[in-house]
């Protein structure tokens, strides 16, 4: 297992401990140079949201991952956090529906984290 798809799973589980709603993994690496993954998810309401990406930040400190950059924690409509190859995306409900980016990126593969 390379390190992208060590942080892809360590954030996914942060997720899911957390109670996200309609976790999704796409892996981006043939249609993209952003990143390896794109990691998407949903929270119900913006406490859930940052305490959602407050985990993921926790988990994947603690096996050695700073995130290069974090956006839209303070609204929590949609929080973006760069860690490099792993992109992790929370959104509210509302905002995951108007933005759409499975759509958006749906050249990317679907992947089933067991």
């Amino acid at each position: 297992m390379n390190q992208s798809e060590t942080m892809m799973r360590l954030a996914y589980k942060a997720l899911e401990d957390k109670k996200a709603e309609d976790i999704r993994v796409l892996d981006i690496q043939e249609v993209s140079v952003l990143a390896d993954y794109f990691v998407i998810a949903s929270g119900s309401n913006k406490n859930q949201i940052q305490a959602l990406i407050d985990n993921v930040e926790e988990v994947l400190g603690k096996a050695g991952y700073t995130p290069r950059q974090v956006e839209g924690y303070d609204t929590a409509g949609w929080i973006l956090m760069d860690y490099g190859d792993l992109i992790v995306h929370v959104f509210s409900r509302e905002d995951r529906l108007f933005y759409d980016l499975e759509r958006i990126w749906r050249d990317g593969r679907v992947i089933e984290v067991k």
